[in-house]
């Protein structure tokens, strides 16, 4: 966005908040609050590691998610950085920074779903590398961690006599640490940028493999369109309570804190759900053994003739 018409965004909506009553300013202040909370959902940072990186307070932070409180273009500022997004993404503003953007923008401002996947569809042919019709010979999974996808990933790659990659593994071979410990170092804008590298890697090494990324990786829309572009790919689904279990292996009725931790789940499954929705293929492993969902992934690929099923 224009530096420009963020400030004067910014110092309409402190003008406004001080000077509106609250009935009247709160839808706007609202809308601010989810945008914020969508862009952490989808990147899977709790509200207090968002507060640390962008220095705020956990109280501010959670005052700007609820729609209450009032904001500073500085905080905003640190708040977007800390997302590694414009302000333009929390400010709900598209970015007119040329005439052919903003004509675009004006095609496509108020359109139905199925008219922007559409578009989309149209860009990503216009765009997007396909290099020698390798596509279909790499496949990748994407979803929630717990979905399955190294378990899966491994099994199919085997049957298909192909290589397997772990994305997460790459990383710690690039960074030299385990992706944990880059993002509690680092934070999460370096670990993607590993993430980035690691996957522009295996797609120039490899011409046919299985691919396991990691769940986070939507979230980077560069990450995410090089992974569609050249590879066919697979979201594999489960409910947030089957993801919680299956990675922290607790018993079916969780305490408090645990039921914190799935609705948390929820909230970054809901913020993630359009952007898995891209997959070529969404095969849900809900209430399936492991056998039963191995048979139905190559089941659902036989379908889509891919070859060597």
């Amino acid at each position: 966005m224009n530096p420009f018409f963020a400030v004067q965004k910014m110092l309409e909506l402190r003008m406004t908040s001080a000077n509106t009553p609250a009935g009247e300013r709160a839808p706007m202040l609202a809308a601010l609050g989810q945008r914020v909370k969508a862009l952490r959902a989808r990147r899977g940072m709790p509200r207090r590691r968002l507060a640390q990186a962008a220095q705020v307070s956990e109280r501010h932070l959670a005052n700007l998610e609820s729609g209450s409180g009032n904001v500073s273009l500085r905080v905003l500022q640190q708040i977007s950085e800390a997302l590694d997004c414009q302000l333009a993404d929390l400010l709900g503003d598209a970015a007119a920074s040329t005439p052919e953007w903003a004509m675009i923008h004006r095609l496509l401002e108020g359109r139905g779903p199925d008219a922007l996947r559409q578009a989309h569809r149209v860009l990503a042919d216009l765009f997007m590398v396909r290099p020698g019709g390798q596509r279909p010979d790499r496949i990748a999974f994407i979803g929630l961690r717990g979905a399955g996808k190294s378990t899966l990933g491994r099994m199919l790659a085997t049957r298909l006599s192909r290589p397997f990659i772990e994305l997460r593994m790459e990383v710690t071979r690039l960074a030299g640490g385990p992706p944990a410990e880059i993002q509690a170092l680092y934070g999460s804008t370096t670990f993607r940028r590993y993430e980035r590298q690691a996957l522009e890697e295996t797609l120039r090494n490899h011409k046919s493999c299985v691919i396991a990324t990691a769940g986070g990786l939507v979230s980077d829309q560069g990450s995410m369109q090089l992974l569609l572009g050249n590879c066919f790919t697979i979201w594999l689904q489960a409910t947030p309570e089957e993801h919680f279990s299956r990675v922290i292996g607790h018993a079916e009725s969780p305490g408090a804190d645990n039921r914190a931790a799935i609705e948390d789940l929820r909230q970054v499954l809901g913020s993630r759900a359009g952007f898995y929705a891209k997959a070529d293929l969404t095969f849900s492993t809900s209430g399936k053994t492991l056998e039963e969902s191995f048979a139905g992934v190559l089941a659902a690929l036989r379908e889509h003739r891919l070859d060597g099923l």
